[in-house]
């Protein structure tokens, strides 16, 4: 039998990381041992005084490391990230975002490890993301031997980059459903805990606090609703550049006791206990995690046609679906999701249904486990792995740089 894949899941992110944080540690932990043993690695910069990947991982039965820099270009980082790679005799390394693209990519040249890179999308808010650092990004995934894309706009995206079809799998993200499970015994706990009456109704957005989100439009959404439903309450977990901004727009509208910002929270799962409907706002989203969230733990669901959300939610079967950034229109799905209760109870138990059937975390890691294994294959390294790794030889498998044309 030959020995696991050695991969080296590889991210950079500050603070307390988003979507794709939860994709990367939960399937580290959900890796069959026999096919894949992997290794999840982020960059740290010591500025970064919120950091919390590190603690999140220390909850999960996974190999976690980080590799410190003083600053985004810390040069120091290649000689930690090229031991790594050799001491641990990585097969795959696996990116995660625009700066670890150009890492996986160096690494592959200087030690013969293969390159993948997951797009979770290009959502950043400041404009040397949008006009340097995506663009530049997109170009090198031309250069990959295999790009998994979390939803069939990021796929349209990498094909109108140039990137070939035939080295796209589009693998959305997923969630494992005995973790998301609704639990109507903590219901109770979570309504006091956010002084909601009995007759109440609580709307819940979760997500940053950031320009892409809109939660500007949920506001406004949310001040036409309560126009002629005064029992409503909005709440919004995240934190973010615009906290400051929402709060003053809230106060503008006269919605101060309606409304509240939550911060960053932990327990979100429980935080669902109390929602009666959760609201998404976004113009642009990848495979939103807070949408899968809500589906598995069977909160009804209104969000914007945004990016991969329509890869999860059929409309009208799994929630209901709006343009993006038309507050009127969000506005009436939140109503009919209210009023119709027997339509709201319908989706629900269909999205919970279809998050057994089609968005498990099981099933997904399966599949990119079989990614791996092809990946392997196609480069020609699953006999030279077997023998490098044989007992009495632990050399690691060096090789010159990535084939031109690996697929």
């Amino acid at each position: 039998m030959s020995p696991p894949i050695r991969v080296l899941e590889l991210r950079s992110v500050r603070g307390t990381g988003g979507g794709p944080e939860k994709t990367i540690l939960h399937g580290a932990a959900c890796a069959a041992a026999h096919r894949c043993a992997i290794t999840v690695c982020y960059l740290r910069d010591d500025r970064d005084d919120v950091f919390a990947i590190d603690a999140r991982a220390a909850r999960l039965p996974i190999e976690y490391m980080e590799i410190r820099e003083r600053h985004s270009f810390d040069p120091s980082i290649w000689r930690a990230l090229v031991h790594a790679v050799r001491t641990r005799r990585i097969d795959i390394v696996h990116a995660h975002d625009y700066k670890t693209d150009l890492l996986a990519l160096l690494l592959a040249r200087a030690t013969g490890a293969i390159p993948l890179s997951t797009a979770h999308n290009w959502a950043g808010c400041t404009w040397r993301e949008r006009r340097v650092y995506y663009p530049v990004d997109r170009y090198l995934l031309r250069w990959f031997p295999r790009v998994i894309a979390v939803s069939s706009k990021v796929r349209a995206t990498l094909i109108a980059a140039g990137v070939r079809r035939e080295r796209i799998a589009t693998l959305l993200n997923s969630i494992d459903p005995e973790q998301f499970r609704r639990d109507a015994r903590a219901a109770d706990a979570a309504r006091r805990e956010l002084d909601l009456g009995p007759a109440e109704i609580a709307i819940g957005a979760v997500g940053r606090l950031e320009a892409v989100k809109r939660f500007d439009v949920l506001l406004e959404a949310f001040a036409t609703l309560r126009q002629t439903h005064g029992h409503v309450k909005l709440f919004i977990v995240g934190d973010g550049s615009l906290r400051a901004t929402l709060a003053a727009q809230a106060a503008r509208l006269g919605l101060n006791r309606a409304f509240r910002l939550l911060g960053h929270r932990s327990d979100v799962v429980r935080l669902h206990g109390a929602f009666d409907l959760f609201v998404q706002s976004s113009d642009d989203e990848g495979t939103p995690n807070s949408v899968l969230e809500a589906m598995a733990l069977e909160t009804p669901i209104v969000a914007t046609d945004a990016g991969g959300t329509r890869d999860l939610i059929r409309d009208g079967t799994d929630g209901l679906l709006v343009r993006c950034g038309d507050p009127e229109a969000l506005a009436r799905a939140m109503e009919r999701a209210i009023i119709d209760r027997a339509a709201t109870r319908a989706r629900v138990a269909s999205a919970r249904a279809r998050i057994e059937r089609d968005l498990s975390f099981e099933q997904r890691t399966r599949s990119l486990e079989a990614i791996y294994e092809d990946l392997i294959a196609r480069s020609g390294r699953d006999r030279f792995r077997a023998a490098t790794m044989a007992p009495g030889n632990m050399t690691a498998p060096l090789r010159g740089g990535p084939q031109k044309d690996p697929l």
